[in-house]
């Protein structure tokens, strides 16, 4: 642990008494929840996310749920994780690499159009940080380091309680890091999708495999990486070499993170973390070799707590922070 570091809860005066809302605003779903700056969840409504329909379409979902949701806990702000980055300081999407129809929209500026109430939007990686941070896995540890690895990869650095923030609209972009100097990123070796895309290809070479049998009769392509674990503790070789390979990439990439950022915990989340404790292990025991002596063994690695509550909880949290700092701006 780092003595310098102060570990501490944050305190908020916002009262328990007093609902918010958290938005969590991703690739293939959409989250409303009501709840309490402690990060309870009271209430959560959930939508599927139409790919066709775009922005707009998710517009259009949180303009009609937002408002009685408000009404309802008598909500006094709005905390959002987007998936993509953003100004967190004026709410504006920078860029949106999932669904059409964000880049450069004043998300923040429209929410409090909608529901009459002070929003603040944070990107998803860094509210689920916070989130685990305060209330899950990373609790108790100071700094902590948030790593997803599903649709994308994504990261997040909580210190003092607090999300760490570059210059807007940058962040903890562990996905983009490049891992060659050819320019591949962690994501083209370590994200959901390549995850299937190892499995189809090994599937292909090797159509009567345990990977094979797992996914027998599926055609349509996507979420083909739920075959490793099963065919992992079948003690496929093939699920044992693409699993090691996955966890060698996100080891390398964390490395880099580690020698600037000195993190005591790293969290494991997103879809490939329900592998559980196969990835987080080999992730573990990857890392050590590419740290500088003085670092080793490195961050303990801990598998995410929150789950799908991660973004929804550390949007709870922004928003009662950042309307407490607010009301308590001169």
């Amino acid at each position: 642990m780092n003595p310098d570091l102060q570990k501490r809860s944050p305190s908020f005066p916002v009262s328990e008494k007093i609902h918010l809302l958290g938005v969590e605003i991703g690739g293939t779903k959409l989250q409303i929840a009501a709840g309490t700056s402690s990060g309870q969840i009271l209430e959560r409504l959930r939508f599927q996310i139409d790919r066709e329909a775009g922005a707009e379409g998710i517009r259009l979902q949180l303009a009609s749920a937002l408002p009685g949701l408000a009404a309802r806990w008598n909500a006094a702000a709005i905390g959002v994780g987007y998936g993509g980055p953003v100004d967190w300081t004026t709410g504006r999407i920078a860029r949106s690499y999932h669904i059409e129809g964000w880049s450069a929209f004043p998300l923040g500026e429209w929410l409090t159009e909608c529901s009459g109430l002070p929003v603040f939007v944070e990107n998803d990686a860094n509210t689920a940080a916070l989130g685990e941070a305060l209330y899950g896995a990373g609790k108790g540890a100071n700094p902590v380091l948030w790593m997803n690895a599903g649709s994308g990869v994504g990261g997040g650095l909580v210190v003092n309680g607090q999300i760490y923030h570059g210059a807007p609209p940058g962040e903890v972009e562990l996905g983009h890091l490049r891992l060659t100097r050819e320019g591949a990123i962690t994501e083209d070796f370590a994200s959901g999708w390549s995850a299937d895309r190892k499995v189809r290809e090994a599937i292909l070479k090797e159509p009567l495999g345990a990977m094979a049998q797992v996914l027998q009769g599926e055609r349509a392509p996507g979420g083909e990486a739920r075959a490793i674990l099963p065919a992992l503790a079948a003690g496929d070789p093939t699920a044992e070499r693409i699993l090691n390979e996955i966890a060698s990439a996100l080891a390398y990439a964390l490395s880099h993170a580690v020698h600037l950022l000195h993190p005591e915990v790293v969290v494991f989340g997103g879809g490939l973390a329900l592998i559980g404790e196969p990835i987080r292990e080999r992730i573990a025991a990857a890392l050590p070799q590419w740290l500088m002596d003085t670092f080793r063994p490195g961050p303990e690695i801990r598998l995410a707590e929150l789950m799908e509550d991660a973004v929804l909880c550390g949007s709870l949290a922004v928003a009662a922070g950042r309307l407490r700092a607010s009301l308590t701006q001169p």
